[in-house]
């Protein structure tokens, strides 16, 4: 009697011990635990029969009974019981009725208690990546702070330990030309969670332009507050990027507040790009204004509209080469910012 309790006890502690380890609630074990258990049943017993599981965590208790219909003559053995043998169990059933029978699980061939072990701890894996999946969801468009694990010198892909698992952070989405060492820190910008069951279980990213948005967001405390507001981002992860702002209030200068006291903001933001560009533009909703800021540190003569989403600009022959940028990336910036299409001329 002793060894059953024992045995009981070491069943609902272990559900315990996964919440509370592993963050896998008990409930979710149970649901997994109850399918297992029905899957032995029907390797044992046929894929049609009826079972219900039921679970007793007060008295540490899991029972298995099996549905039976009873009947006249039988004709699915597998769901129906005689009336003679269910009066055999008890003198109460009747004819019509579904009754259920308790089966003792030790019964269970080793083949059908294997499949449910195997069932079992599937789902643990499962639940396991459950608890990362939200929390990783929590995070999401978010910054995380991570450690190197390891970094592959065959693909450049960097593993980090990011508080709530591993997770990679492809070479792809790395800043180009930045180099990664063991337990070095680093700031990741939480793209997507994978919701399915497999695939790598969040896509993290240093490359995207949702991280620029983040970091002015951490270090720039009106834009915390509020007061600062950013109106658009757009960037080429480790060459430039650009910084559309406004401020809600007229006593504050959105680009000043952006760049801090002798440039205190702004640099601790680009050292954490590796040293990438990045221009802040005062946005305006007259959209001449806010192409010609765009198109900085070139000096814009004129921005004339020339239709939807489409304008064409004048600048200086002297700032020509500076307004498109080399291989043309200052114009294509701006035109992802405003998202207008620019067409630069020399006056």
């Amino acid at each position: 009697m002793a060894t059953k309790k024992s045995s009981k006890e070491s069943f609902v502690n272990a559900l315990e011990l996964l919440e509370k380890e592993k963050g896998i609630p008990k409930e979710y074990m149970i649901e997994k635990i109850e399918a297992a258990l029905v899957s032995a049943y029907h390797k044992e017993y046929g894929t049609n029969a009826n079972v219900r599981i039921e679970f007793n965590l007060e008295k540490d208790d899991v029972r298995v009974f099996r549905q039976m219909l009873v009947v006249e003559e039988v004709a699915d053995p597998e769901n129906e019981i005689s009336l003679a043998d269910a009066k055999a169990l008890s003198r109460r059933h009747t004819l019509g009725q579904t009754i259920e029978i308790k089966v003792k699980t030790e019964n269970f061939r080793r083949l059908s208690a294997a499949a449910a072990k195997s069932v079992i701890i599937q789902s643990i894996r499962e639940g396991e990546r459950k608890v990362m999946q939200d929390a990783y969801e929590s995070q999401r468009e978010e910054i995380i702070t991570a450690t190197v694990s390891k970094v592959d010198p065959v693909n450049g892909n960097v593993v980090l330990d990011t508080g709530t698992g591993r997770a990679v952070l492809l070479k792809s989405e790395q800043i180009p030309g930045e180099e990664f060492y063991v337990d070095d820190r680093v700031k990741v910008f939480v793209m997507e969670v994978n919701k399915e069951a497999r695939g790598p279980l969040v896509t993290l990213s240093r490359s995207h332009a949702g991280l620029v948005r983040r970091l002015f967001e951490l270090e720039v405390p009106e834009i915390a507050d509020g007061v600062v507001m950013i109106k658009g981002v757009s960037r080429e992860a480790g060459v430039r990027s650009k910084v559309a702002v406004y401020s809600r209030d007229e006593d504050v200068d959105p680009v000043g507040a952006c760049i801090g006291n002798r440039g205190m903001r702004i640099s601790g933001i680009v050292d954490e790009l590796r040293g990438e560009k990045i221009d802040i533009i005062p946005y305006s909703e007259q959209p001449e204004e806010y192409i010609a800021s765009a198109l900085a540190p070139a000096r814009v003569l004129s921005v004339e509209l020339t239709g939807e989403r489409a304008c064409r600009v004048l600048v200086a022959p002297d700032q020509l080469s500076l307004a498109i940028g080399r291989e043309g990336l200052n114009a294509r910036l701006a035109a992802r910012l405003t998202g207008f299409k620019i067409d630069i001329k020399a006056e």
